[in-house]
């Protein structure tokens, strides 16, 4: 069988779609919806160089490391 992932747009949509989904006896599997530690950590590191002005343009970027 094919299986769905939904996107609720609202704390009520959840609660919804998780009682009719119980109501049909379907089961289900709730899932976090949080980034993995490693991917996190490279955003705050990111953002953190980006603060301190450690940025390059996008065509600089290019230029390092696509020639």
């Amino acid at each position: 069988m094919e299986a769905i992932t939904i996107h609720p747009k609202s704390v009520k949509q959840l609660k919804t779609v998780k009682a009719v989904l119980r109501a049909l006896s379907i089961p289900f599997e709730p899932q976090s919806a949080s980034l993995p530690e490693h991917v996190s950590k490279s955003i705050r590191t990111g953002l953190k160089q980006l603060e301190e002005g450690q940025s390059i343009t996008l065509e600089e970027f290019k230029n390092k490391h696509f020639k």
